[in-house]
């Protein structure tokens, strides 16, 4: 199925042998160019090293680079950015399944994708490619507000903060969300993977919006965060009144998210597209020395 274009084809190299890893980089939550949330994704035949993993993300140096290896009828799958590897991550989840369904060639209706947060689905539908997520519910925020407010630069303090793995802070204002300009060396003291902050929509047709601020994970802003939602949908059905919701992410490239609430899971619809694909090549050296 992935033969062809997997990472154990190699090339004779006078000086050090290499390995050529093809990549594909893929604007998740997009239809059009330069918008949503850029990933990358390398099918491996077999897992590398975790530092030439972590090595190559921060080479790509985008908010998620995501690596996946055949496992029997399914696809181990794992995410890092510039500076760790994370327990979840939605958009590269997204591209990785665009990955086989459109580049690869895969025919299945479903791909399931076994990671550090338990098994997870994606499956075509006529408006994209829907996500199964385990949803999460949050707990009040113990932390100080006053700090949380002064990092985030918010004129008044927010209508409520929540945490669990993120800080979510609930605002007034859609406009005041969309200008925020924190103060990432502030945020980056805030003990959590990142920090949502969330409002009511003022865009017709859309629920909530939300922007992510992750400075202590090597990611400033991330332009569309799925994983962010396993938060945002329980909390905002709640608030609504409403299990299907329609979402935008407010950062620079902008992105929209179909989404539902099921409980114990959440369901998180989007387009993806390629921009480029490539290769990345590796000395037998480097991977040793990396071992």
């Amino acid at each position: 199925m992935l033969s062809g274009v997997l990472s154990d084809t190699f090339y004779p190299n006078r000086i050090h042998p290499k390995m050529i890893l093809p990549f594909f980089h893929i604007d998740a939550f997009a239809d059009q160019p330069f918008t949503g949330n850029p990933a990358v994704v390398y099918p491996l035949s077999k897992w590398l090293p975790d530092r030439v993993l972590q090595a190559i993300a921060m080479e790509h140096n985008l908010s998620e680079t995501a690596f996946f290896v055949p496992s029997e009828s399914a696809y181990e799958l794992r995410w890092f950015t510039p500076a760790t590897e994370v327990d979840l991550c939605g958009h590269a989840t997204l591209a990785s399944a665009y990955v086989l369904f459109q580049e690869l060639g895969v025919q299945h209706h479903e791909l399931s994708f076994f990671t550090r947060s338990g098994t997870l689905r994606v499956g075509r539908v006529p408006s994209g490619y829907c996500m199964d997520f385990p949803s999460v519910r949050m707990q009040p925020y113990g932390g100080s507000t006053d700090f949380l407010q002064q990092a985030l630069g918010l004129s008044k303090p927010p209508i409520s903060i929540w945490e669990a793995d993120d800080v979510v802070v609930c605002i007034q204002n859609y406009e005041e969300l969309c200008s925020l300009e924190p103060n990432m060396t502030q945020l980056e003291n805030i003990q959590t993977r990142g920090i949502i902050v969330t409002s009511r929509s003022a865009i017709e047709g859309v629920d909530f919006a939300s922007r992510f601020f992750g400075p202590r994970v090597g990611v400033n802003e991330d332009p569309v965060t799925g994983s962010a939602h396993t938060k945002l949908i329980p909390f905002w059905s709640e608030q609504l009144g409403k299990t299907h919701m329609r979402a935008f992410q407010a950062s620079k490239r902008g992105g929209y998210l179909d989404v539902e609430y099921a409980g114990d899971r959440v369901m998180i619809t989007g387009k993806a597209r390629r921009f480029s694909r490539g290769e990345t090549s590796l000395s037998d050296e480097f991977i040793s020395l990396h071992t």
